[in-house]
């Protein structure tokens, strides 16, 4: 069974090639995976490993937590399931929906 590690503290550099060579020393990799920003398109700085068995799993966080990896120190344990959260519109996130700033005393 596949066990996914989560991949914490990774270059804005680091490509998802990387990950998958450097990991699969660890074992089989069934997939790597760099989340990316929707907005600028850019690496988050984390991302996901899947190894093909818990013990290839235990074996990467033995290999590669706190240690460094492209010229940065990661932090690598199992992923935990993603939390659901309330979808946000744009008006619900700052409470004024964009708008604001500006003087209330001028008439």
């Amino acid at each position: 069974m596949a066990k996914k590690l989560y991949v914490g503290g990774l270059s804005y550099d680091t490509k998802e090639d990387a990950l998958k060579d450097a990991f699969s020393q660890a074992g089989t990799v069934e997939s790597a995976t760099i989340i990316i920003d929707k907005m600028s398109g850019r690496s988050k700085g984390f991302g996901f490993v899947e190894m093909s068995s818990n013990e290839e799993a235990q074996k990467a966080i033995e290999m590669f937590n706190d240690k460094e990896f492209d010229g940065r120190r990661i932090t690598v344990n199992e992923a935990r399931p993603m939390e659901s959260r309330p979808r946000q519109s744009g008006f619900d996130r700052g409470g004024r929906g964009g708008f604001g700033g500006g003087r209330r005393d001028r008439f």
